[in-house]
């Protein structure tokens, strides 16, 4: 009597299981909590307009097509939903999908005794890298990348040429970068195939076959150049654009492990070195698993099909990785490191050395990724606030919570009845938020932008007639030039000249300028208003708050001191009684930081790095209402 040996679907299912649970675990854990109004305003914004009708790229800036439709028709099958945890929850669908894809290519050349705990290990492995939620389709598109080119080096028939460009054309709907990895690394692929070629066409039928395969899975968007008004212009004014600023995101210096701030808490000396040992791990990877890859093929010698695929993968996803050496750029171009390594562990004889790696690979990540998830930094009442969004109670940092409640009162006073405003340059959020349309079509204003381009979204402004621009005046990374005004100075002119600007000392650089005669103007600002009640309260507050402890206290010259995912330097002060201290900000020789954050139990505050330069420099809080200043320490930059 011979055992029965499972079907194909019945080998699946444990895979989609253990797919769909991680991703329900992750989304039950976070969904709720964490808020980015950056750049998880821009895609939750764009989904928000999509629902409305809007087209993305032509009717604003936009990320390519795929993620807002996809997201956009999961929300309308529930109800029409266009809240933040609706947004999280299509992700969390699209991140079961990615990781049921991602298994089932590590588990292909493996013996079902040695598969189901190896791949929940993998699956929480792989899980831990996927954040930020509003990127999920970026890492779904690698994972389809190297599953398309997997099945193809598996069996090179004619069909999965085809098959494989599809999948290539379908990953540049995800975003343009993907379909040009996905070409480079597919015809390196096709190439490597005709190596001592046993089977399958020849190279010239197959890159034809792969061609085809392109152009059927890129319809969708030519059918949107051809049918929808306007939107080829936008499409390719956004290609013209990367290539006139020459680049697609604005570069950081690569955290190499040698790099790390070693002044730091040891959590936080061990994040920093294990994230530059990634980085160091993506090149290394893509350079020796290439070279193995060739060589096995040269030698006529088999090779895991996943882990070729990967290799092809590895070098066109570190540049991704290192556009923005960042964890969060990291995180999108891990998966041919992750995935190559998995794979080729299971698919090779030894429990000892199978389990070592996957063992190495989940340590590592878990202590690299950790510490950015929102459930872990939300892990204590103190250290997140409950803020209602779009009808839904989710748990956020202090200054996200001060920054959503300041919106409020600013838009209630001088935006009453619906009417819009400006936020600008990186606050999309404010507008989702809100359930606003932009005035303008630049919801990300990053790069500088020409004369020509400015004027007509002045136009677009008068047109609107906004209530009042709130303008973030930051110098991102400490670029001067990246400053609102030096970036876009026609439209920041336009807003001075225009409007009437309202003092705002809770956070001078946030700059509020409002319209000429609105109404909102006869009385105080409601944002600023205390009682003498609310003042004798905090003053009192300031007197009784103590500090215990403050870091880092030192820093090398030409370093970024506790380097935030941001590139700012950030200042952590430990306090006790401070549940009365109201609105402070950290400042440094007396400039004030570019956001601080308070909780019972600690202070916190993000520096621009060229404010610490060689010598002393004196860290203070500044009680905002009351002009208090509590002395916290000196901070020293030694020279290199």
């Amino acid at each position: 009597m011979h055992a029965s040996i499972p079907s194909a679907k019945a080998r699946q299912l444990p895979i989609l299981a253990i797919s769909v649970m991680t991703a329900l675990a992750l989304f039950l854990l976070e969904g709720a909590k964490g808020l980015n109004l950056w750049d998880e305003g821009f895609f939750w914004y764009g989904v928000q307009r999509v629902m409305h009708g809007e087209v993305p790229l032509r009717d604003f800036q936009a990320y390519d097509p795929f993620r807002y439709y996809w997201s956009a028709a999961l929300m309308g099958l529930w109800g029409g939903d266009t809240g933040m945890l609706g947004l999280r929850a299509s992700g969390a669908i699209l991140q079961a999908a990615g990781l049921f894809c991602a298994l089932l290519v590590i588990a292909r050349d493996a013996r079902p005794d040695r598969k189901l705990l190896y791949l929940v290990t993998a699956s929480v492995a792989m899980a831990v890298w996927m954040i930020p939620h509003f990127k999920m389709a970026d890492m779904c598109a690698s994972i389809l990348l190297i599953g398309a080119l997997t099945m193809l080096i598996e069996a090179p028939t004619a069909r999965r040429y085809v098959l494989t460009g599809v999948c290539v054309g379908f990953s540049a709907i995800m975003g343009r970068n993907h379909g040009m990895y996905g070409l480079a690394a597919a015809g390196a692929t096709i190439l490597w195939l005709n190596l001592h070629r046993t089977q399958g066409p020849a190279v010239v039928r197959a890159a034809l076959l792969f061609a085809a395969g392109v152009a059927l899975g890129f319809l969708p968007v030519v059918a949107m150049l051809l049918m929808i008004p306007g939107f080829a212009s936008a499409y390719w004014e956004g290609i013209r654009f990367l290539f006139e600023i020459k680049a697609t995101n604005i570069g950081l210096p690569v955290p190499w492990p040698w790099r790390a701030n070693f002044s730091g808490p040891v959590v936080a000396i061990v994040r920093d070195v294990m994230l530059g040992v990634f980085f160091l791990a993506t090149l290394v990877f893509g350079i020796v698993a290439l070279i193995l890859v060739v060589w096995s093929r040269w030698q006529r010698k088999p090779v895991v099909p996943a882990f070729a695929a990967s290799a092809f993968l590895a070098l066109p996803y570190a540049h991704y990785a290192f556009s923005r050496a960042d964890f969060y750029h990291l995180a999108f171009g891990i998966f041919p490191l992750l995935v190559g390594c998995f794979a080729l562990a299971l698919a090779k004889p030894g429990a000892r050395t199978r389990w070592g790696v996957a063992g190495a690979l989940l340590a590592a990540s878990v202590l690299t990724m950790y510490g950015y998830h929102a459930g872990w930094e939300c892990r204590s009442s103190e250290r997140c606030v409950d803020v209602e969004v779009s009808a839904s109670r989710m748990r956020v940092d202090p200054i996200t919570a001060k920054e959503v409640d300041v919106l409020r009162r600013i838009a209630r006073q001088y935006a009453a009845g619906g009417r819009n405003f400006v936020a600008a340059p990186l606050w999309p959020g404010a507008y989702a938020l809100l359930d606003q349309k932009s005035p303008v079509w630049e919801i990300y204003a990053l790069f500088p932008r020409p004369a020509e381009f400015e004027e007509v979204e002045i136009a677009r402004i008068k047109a609107a007639d906004p209530g009042f621009a709130l303008i973030y005046d930051l110098a991102l990374d400490g670029d001067e030039q990246l400053r609102f005004k030096n970036s876009h100075p026609l439209t920041y002119r336009y807003f001075a000249e225009n409007f009437q600007r309202v003092p705002n000392p809770l956070k001078p650089e946030l700059e509020l300028f409002v319209a000429k005669g609105n109404p909102g103007l006869a009385s105080k600002p409601e944002f600023l208003q205390k009682s003498t009640e609310e003042l004798a309260k905090l003053a009192a507050g300031a007197a009784r708050m103590r500090i215990l402890n403050w870091g880092p206290r030192s820093a090398t010259a030409g370093t970024v001191p506790n380097a935030q995912p941001n590139g700012s330097a950030g200042i952590w002060v430990q306090v006790a009684d401070a549940d009365d201290i109201g609105d402070v900000r950290m400042t440094l020789d007396g400039k004030p930081a570019s956001s601080t954050g308070i909780s019972p139990a600690a202070i916190t505050a993000a520096f621009a790095p060229a404010l610490f330069s060689e010598g002393e420099h004196e860290i203070a809080i500044e009680q905002l209402f009351t002009g208090t200043v509590i002395k916290v320490g000196r901070f020293s930059v030694t020279p290199k």
